[in-house]
């Protein structure tokens, strides 16, 4: 997201210097980098980056984050540019995670939640510090409660592997199906799956869906956190066919 001579990054990999090269091609200026959290396909690039170029301000959680520089909190605000930028923190992927929700003022633009690895299209990311009650507190009371038109731009692509596991789980839902047609096309275009809706989600991804008493019957659970862990293991275990 750019404004007219302020350029926010999300650093989702190390860097290299056509980072600085576009930069500097779209004449903005590159001020803050905002990391979800700290492994390494996420924040591997920090240190380089501020070495490139000097002054920039780092944001994060989580005192593991590289070239780290101002620690944020959740509900935390910052200014980018003419942007408004507002931390949310969902810790479970790991203890520091956090959310980045970026709008712009005055503008009919919908807001974008940058959700690292806590949220995908149809998927959320493995509870390697978390638990599960962590996870459906980051997805149904932080993430699900923003605005519906809310853009989605999440850290990995794994989307169309995500919703034949959201398939697995409920078969009959249409949103499902229709979401997986969609991405195979994309996919043999060679076009992004990239961003999706709040709204969206909340049709088609079991770990937002697990409230809905059909993603409850499959993990045989009543209870929507119990249905998250069982879900969660299932689907770190599952073997995607091949369709």
């Amino acid at each position: 997201m750019m404004t007219p001579r302020r350029l926010p990054l999300w650093t989702q990999c190390n860097p290299r210097r056509w980072v600085v090269e576009m930069v500097k091609k779209h004449g903005v200026k590159l001020t803050t980098v905002l990391t979800t959290h700290h492994h390494w396909d996420h924040a591997g690039g920090n240190e380089k980056l501020v070495k490139l170029v000097p002054g920039l301000k780092v944001c994060g959680s989580d005192d593991r984050i590289g070239a780290l520089t101002h620690r944020v909190t959740h509900l935390s605000t910052l200014q980018v540019g003419s942007l408004n930028v507002k931390c949310l923190s969902t810790p479970c992927h790991t203890s520091g995670h956090i959310c980045y929700l970026v709008s712009k003022p005055g503008s009919s633009e919908p807001p974008a939640v940058f959700t690292g690895d806590t949220l995908f299209v149809a998927g959320c990311g493995k509870f390697f510090e978390g638990t599960a009650d962590e996870m459906y507190r980051a997805l149904l009371e932080v993430l699900g409660q923003l605005p519906p038109d809310t853009r989605v731009y999440c850290g990995h692509e794994y989307t169309i592997n995500n919703l034949k596991f959201a398939r697995h789980v409920e078969p009959s839902n249409t949103a499902i199906q229709e979401k997986l047609a969609w991405a195979k096309e994309k996919c043999r275009t060679g076009e992004p799956t990239v961003p999706s809706t709040i709204a969206e989600e909340l049709t088609y991804n079991p770990f937002m869906r697990v409230r809905e008493k059909t993603v409850q019957q499959h993990a045989g659970e009543t209870d929507p956190v119990t249905t998250m862990r069982a879900i969660r293991k299932e689907k770190d275990n599952f073997k995607v066919p091949r369709d």
